[in-house]
């Protein structure tokens, strides 16, 4: 303020001569702007893609595949289980009075009823078993992923998966696949 109120007091001789000052620094605000935020990186990387790559994924992936494996085996006890029941229902209850029918049929319901509530509860436990496997992973990738920014002097790192556009140089990958001694996969 206090140079645009001196402009004022001089004359227009004077302004003539300042003229080509000013012009020089309203002109190179722009190039100083850029500089200023030239210092920050911005690079990416496909955390997926890293945790995938690691190798405590491919045992996480079998642990995972044992336990949905143990669920599937749990399922089908139940299936049989009830099968079993049905059948001895249908072969024996014209004998049976209907007292007994009532209970037998009150069985079945409940074998029925704990088949449907453990496919949903199955679903339940597998998903939590696979966040407790792949909670540390992922943590681990993120953290070797952070470390690799600072150590490379990025500012910034987005997800690859949400980006639409973007340089080839500015992909972390290959730098955290090198920090955790990981060999990238070849190239398809």
């Amino acid at each position: 303020m206090i140079y645009i109120i001196d402009l004022y007091y001089y004359t227009t001789k004077q302004l003539m001569k300042l003229k080509p000052y000013y012009l020089l620094v309203i002109f190179s605000l722009p190039f100083f702007n850029q500089c200023i935020y030239a210092q920050g990186k911005i690079g990416y990387i496909s955390i997926p893609q890293l945790v995938r790559s690691m190798p405590e994924f491919a045992q996480a992936t079998i642990d995972l595949d044992e336990y949905e494996k143990a669920l599937i085996q749990v399922s089908n006890d139940n299936q049989a289980e009830f099968s079993r029941q049905d059948s001895i229902f249908k072969a024996d209850s014209l004998k049976w009075n209907p007292a007994v029918k009532d209970v037998r049929r009150t069985e079945l319901n409940t074998i029925s009823v704990k088949m449907i509530n453990f496919s949903r509860e199955a679903e339940q436990l597998l998903n939590k078993r696979e966040q407790e496997l792949l909670a540390p992973i992922q943590q681990k990738a993120l953290l070797t992923t952070q470390m690799v920014a600072k150590e490379n002097g990025y500012s910034f790192v987005m997800s690859k998966e949400q980006l639409i556009s973007f340089l080839v140089t500015d992909d972390l990958l290959p730098l955290v696949w090198k920090k955790l001694n990981i060999e990238p996969p070849p190239k398809k």
